[in-house]
């Protein structure tokens, strides 16, 4: 069971395969074969205690990445107090190692609570993945388990979490997006002054 992996020089932390979303390009549907997220061993077969997470992130060579990245194969926010919990340590042990969560910025719904508090000295970069432009096509192409509902809760997070996280950044996947589409998530990122990344498709 993989609970920590490497990727790009960061090293991922894999604690639930929960999601409210069933995005019609999820690397976990096997679109990307060959690619590190559709390895089998990204599936857990339980979710892992704070304490096994920490012993995995420990057996690691810490210092040599660049970055630890809160993503695996669901939404790290429904594990929300345990990832501030272990973000917060990891900072503790390593002041110099920088956090990161890869959220679909729907903790509000999820949790039912303003989550964008408990963000605050866990992660030095929150990125919430925006996707579109519109909440229609947000539903069309990810289909949340909270329907139309989802896209503003992400937007409105967004305002929140920066508040407290210092960097708070959009993405989007290029080859899923429309120029028109892209036109109007760069518009959605300059309304809410959080910069948007646009990256590509990671295949095989």
């Amino acid at each position: 069971m993989t609970i920590t992996y490497e990727y790009e020089g960061a090293l991922y932390v894999n604690l639930t395969n929960r999601c409210n979303c069933s995005c019609t390009f999820c690397l976990r549907q096997g679109q990307a074969q060959g690619s590190i997220y559709t390895e089998d061993s990204l599936w857990l077969e339980h979710e892992p205690s704070r304490e096994e997470a920490m012993d995995s992130f420990l057996s690691r060579d810490v210092c040599s990445y660049r970055e630890i990245v809160f993503c695996g194969y669901g939404e790290p926010s429904y594990r929300l107090s345990d990832s501030t919990a272990l973000a917060k340590e990891i900072k503790t042990r390593y002041p110099k190692l920088k956090t990161r969560i890869n959220t679909n910025g729907q903790s509000d719904l999820i949790l039912a609570c303003n989550t964008a508090p408990l963000y605050k000295d866990a992660f030095d970069t929150v990125s919430i993945s925006l996707n579109t432009s519109s909440a229609e096509k947000y539903n069309e192409m990810c289909r949340p388990v909270y329907k139309l509902e989802a896209f503003d809760a992400i937007l409105k997070f967004a305002e929140n979490v920066k508040k407290y996280v210092q960097n708070v950044t959009f993405s989007v996947v290029r080859e899923s997006l429309t120029e028109e589409e892209l036109q109007e998530c760069f518009k959605i990122s300059e309304k809410l002054n959080v910069p948007l990344r646009v990256r590509t498709y990671v295949g095989p």
